[in-house]
């Protein structure tokens, strides 16, 4: 009877399933009576468990004032346990905590409070007119004071991609004590420099980082100008999503950047639904105009950064020495997993997997990206892990 119940859960409509996704499961069985297998028919559970869709019942939304500045966030947790831990996730550019749909019902399946906040210049989140509130020190401030707002004392799990995974990373350097543990999708760890080393210089002989040459683009005007209204916002989102023009070619490439003259000619990415564009559109759209500027910020620190890095830099064994997963893109274009050559010298406690997908890995792949998660929790975070990595 338990095993059809729980059948019947998985085939449910979104809308039919219990909002706090455990509720549903069969409660263990009175002493004396077989128990079913219920870490196997969990693990399936967890794994057939609808993606977030906008506005989703199953999530709480709320806000905190952190640190003068507004954070907006959606917490998923199971009403009938106590969570096994507190997960804190970041979302990266052109994103938002919505990025994280997949991931959420699977890790909160799992037993885990999960934090996704729209990041410092998203959505409902503030946008500071001072650049130095987007340093990745200040940033990191920010996340350590929402996770102490929402689990105290207790040492936290960190979650990111693409920026918020870089982000992820300098929590944990800033931070060591708080945090439990941390993965990172297509974001390898780049350790602070001695000297400072511009975007320009980046891209150009000797480093010839040319899979970087976009930011160019982003840290200038030329976006922040043209993209303003929600049709234009629309129509950048989908680029940077995989939109193509009518002759194949990418709206966005990593040497040139976003092609403005081409946006109302692109196709549909199939990485979103119309429902999910639109929603990021009207996510976006509720920043002050000019809309893009926020997120933006972001691309704009590099100076920033380095001056209050410098002392990181100069330390002789500096070291994430945390359980760490690093799951690279094979084909990201943007953060190529060539990048994280020689991450153990500074991650020792590093896991190392890797999928079949371009950048949004955690939309293209999700399935396998949860599956990485999960085991890599399981032998190095869960209660009954042994100690160190994989």
């Amino acid at each position: 009877m338990k095993v059809i119940l729980l059948l019947a859960a998985l085939m449910a409509p979104v809308g039919a399933v219990n909002p706090m996704f455990l509720d549903q499961l069969p409660r263990p069985a009175p002493a004396g009576i077989p128990s079913p297998p219920s870490k196997h028919l969990e693990e399936e559970y967890c794994h057939r468990l609808k993606k977030l869709v906008p506005n989703d019942a199953r999530v709480q939304y709320m806000s905190a004032k952190i640190r003068g500045k507004t954070y907006h966030y959606m917490m998923g947790e199971s009403k009938s346990r106590s969570p096994v831990g507190t997960m804190l996730l970041m979302h990266g550019f052109p994103d938002l905590g919505f990025g994280w749909r997949y991931q959420v019902p699977y890790l909160v399946c799992l037993g885990y409070r999960v934090v996704v906040p729209d990041l410092l210049g998203y959505a409902r989140s503030a946008r500071p007119r001072d650049l130095c509130e987007f340093s990745m020190k200040s940033m990191s401030m920010d996340i350590i004071e929402l996770a102490r707002r929402i689990a105290g004392d207790e040492q936290i799990i960190l979650g990111g991609h693409d920026w918020g995974g870089h982000l992820a990373w300098r929590v944990a350097m800033w931070h060591p004590n708080v945090v439990k543990a941390m993965f990172s999708v297509s974001t390898p760890f780049m350790a602070p420099t001695k000297p400072f080393i511009s975007m320009e210089a980046l891209v150009a002989p000797p480093y010839n980082l040319k899979n970087f040459k976009y930011i160019l683009q982003f840290k200038g005007r030329e976006i922040g100008n043209a993209i303003r209204n929600p049709a234009r916002v629309r129509e950048f989102i989908n680029a940077m999503y995989g939109g193509l023009d009518p002759q194949g070619e990418p709206g966005w490439q990593v040497t040139s950047g976003v092609a403005i003259d081409k946006l109302d000619t692109l196709s549909r990415s199939p990485l979103v639904s119309d429902e999910e564009l639109n929603h990021y559109t009207g996510q976006f759209m509720l920043q002050e105009s000019p809309p893009m500027r926020g997120p933006l910020s972001w691309y704009r620190t590099r100076k920033i950064n380095w001056k209050e890095e410098r002392e990181l830099a100069e330390k002789q064994h500096l070291e994430i020495a945390m359980p760490s997963l690093f799951i690279a893109a094979a084909r990201d274009e943007a953060l190529p997993p060539a990048l994280s050559v020689g991450m153990e010298r500074y991650v020792p406690k590093l896991s190392r997997r890797e999928v079949d997908s371009g950048h949004w890995a955690l939309w293209e792949t999700s399935s396998q990206v949860n599956e990485m998660i999960g085991e890599w929790l399981r032998a190095n975070v869960s209660s009954e892990a042994s100690s160190g990595g994989e």
